[in-house]
């Protein structure tokens, strides 16, 4: 079928049979007193009628087509419009921007439109004035539900939290509305804080997460005031760990003068810690003068000696060298006369007098061996040194605290070696020493040390490196492992493009890695 435009129109034809009911409207065109229309029933009619095609109903997308879903970049903006408290929409239909709760959620992030509560945060002198909205608040933290639709509930417009900081509310305020965790190193601390006061544990978590993978010497002693104060033992412990193997960088720290002085007092009784008692001495004089300056107390010996109080006898002062006593201690005028007079003679009288400090020394860390070969030999024409480099890498499973390298020596009788020792992750130097080791000519290995443990990630392959100086010939290890277990510690090992000397897996120096864990 045809239209009038000469287009192709597809039709259904139907054949409809009328009832008795329509007689006299079939048969108003008949004559009357027709034989026909007395004597007989209407004849059937038939009456054709052709019903044009219907158009395709379109869906509702379709009539009112939508815009493009929010870009990456458009959610972001709005983020950041909201970080700096310039949140204005310039949409009237600005819910029609997002496909999901959770975007729409994120615009509502510290934004005027519908807040039913504001927060002043901070101290005062630095406050900020912080929009909520509480059925949101409510929704991801069970404080807030209770502040604001438990039985005691307060019907307050204005909260003022003093103990938080802008920065520490902002970014939980940000996980609750947009469920989005942004932390930095500067305001982690206060988070947690933060996420603990308002029982936020997903986000704690998250940020003891992230202090453990930030942990270091610089920042642990600081971190473990601070994870005693959250109560937070898997975090403290981390921090022992750390503070044990790397405890003279550790002492010797910026953040060791901020800890409090419980914390003080915990570490210097620590009977692990891997320290000179000399580096203890000064980092706890260094610690007394940051607290006579919190107290606002003239920085002099007596004052240094009398916020140390108590603590002073923590620290392990005739286990000290004579050297260091004599020339540290002795005349930093912390001690007493007659303190330091005892001192003196227990050193070198026979009858030694009694003392406040304790005498024995501490424990420390006991180093554990990674050895990696199954034997070891030697050979007329091997192992030589040519100012060449052997090098291996190697990968753990667990954070550990590499203290230095067991190496061969000599396979000609007794010899001298200089040894240059390097660790490197990607090419950064983390640790390296330039020091000397005696062989007695025999296959057994001789440690050389680093100045101080490196601190060695899990999942992360570094590169061990060592430049020998002395004899030609010495021992050189044979079939070599890929994976080593070492206590809970598991190695592995593969060759390093480093190595300029043959050392490899199967083969070579370095046969093993002194370390902490």
């Amino acid at each position: 079928m045809v239209d009038a435009k000469g287009r192709n129109m597809k039709c259904l034809t139907f054949l409809l049979m009328l009832p008795e009911s329509v007689k006299s409207k079939s048969s108003k065109g008949s004559k009357k007193g027709s034989p026909s229309s007395s004597s007989k029933l209407p004849p059937v009619c038939y009456e054709i009628i052709t019903l044009k095609p219907k158009k395709k109903k379109k869906m509702a997308a379709e009539i009112f087509p939508t815009k493009k879903p929010a870009s990456v970049a458009t959610v972001q903006q709005y983020q950041q419009q909201n970080l700096n408290n310039n949140n204005t929409i310039q949409c009237c239909n600005w819910q029609g921007l997002y496909s999901t709760i959770r975007e729409r959620n994120a615009v509502m992030f510290n934004n005027e439109l519908m807040a039913d509560v504001r927060f002043v945060v901070g101290q005062s002198g630095g406050t900020e004035r912080l929009p909520g909205h509480k059925y949101v608040l409510a929704v991801g933290s069970s404080v807030f539900h209770a502040m604001f639709y438990g039985e005691l509930a307060e019907d307050k417009d204005e909260i003022r939290i003093p103990d938080v900081e802008p920065p520490a509310f902002l970014a939980m305020l940000k996980y609750i509305y947009c469920d989005e965790i942004d932390l930095s190193a500067d305001t982690v601390l206060a988070t947690l804080y933060a996420a603990k006061k308002y029982i936020v544990p997903h986000l704690a978590r998250a940020c003891v997460n992230f202090l453990e993978t930030s942990l270091s010497a610089k920042n642990a002693c600081i971190l473990l005031s601070q994870s005693c104060l959250f109560e937070e033992p898997d975090l403290t412990q981390r921090c022992w760990e750390v503070i044990d193997a790397q405890a003279e960088l550790a002492l010797k720290s910026e953040g060791f003068c901020d800890i409090d002085a419980q914390t003080l007092e915990c570490i210097l009784r620590r009977e692990t810690l891997n320290a000179k008692e000399i580096v203890v001495f000064e980092a706890a004089l260094s610690w007394a003068e940051a607290e006579c300056q919190r107290r606002e107390m003239n920085t002099t010996i007596d004052n240094k000696r009398k916020v140390l109080g108590q603590a002073v006898y923590l620290i392990r002062i005739p286990t000290m060298g004579l050297d260091d006593f004599a020339n540290g201690a002795a005349q930093s005028g912390v001690l007493t006369l007659n303190e330091t007079n005892d001192i003196f003679l227990w050193y070198t009288a026979a009858k030694k007098p009694e003392l406040q400090f304790v005498c024995q020394p501490r424990k420390g860390l006991t180093p554990q061996k990674c050895h990696r070969f199954q034997s070891c030999a030697y050979r007329s024409n091997q192992w030589r040194y040519r100012g060449r480099c052997d090098s291996i890498q190697f990968a753990v499973d667990k954070r550990v605290f590499i203290a230095g390298f067991g190496l061969y020596g000599s396979s000609c009788g007794s010899a001298e070696y200089t040894a240059k020792i390097e660790l490197k992750r990607q090419g950064v130097v983390l640790g390296t020493n330039l020091s000397k080791y005696f062989s007695d000519g025999s296959s057994n290995t001789f440690p050389v040390w680093f100045e101080y443990p490196v601190q060695i990630e899990p999942d992360t392959f570094y590169t061990a490196s060592v430049v020998l100086d002395g004899n030609e010939l010495s021992y050189f290890g044979q079939e070599g492992m890929t994976e080593v277990q070492c206590g809970k510690v598991t190695f592995q090992f593969q060759c390093s493009s480093d190595s300029t000397n043959g050392t490899g897996v199967q083969g070579g120096q370095i046969p093993e890695l002194i370390f902490y864990a």
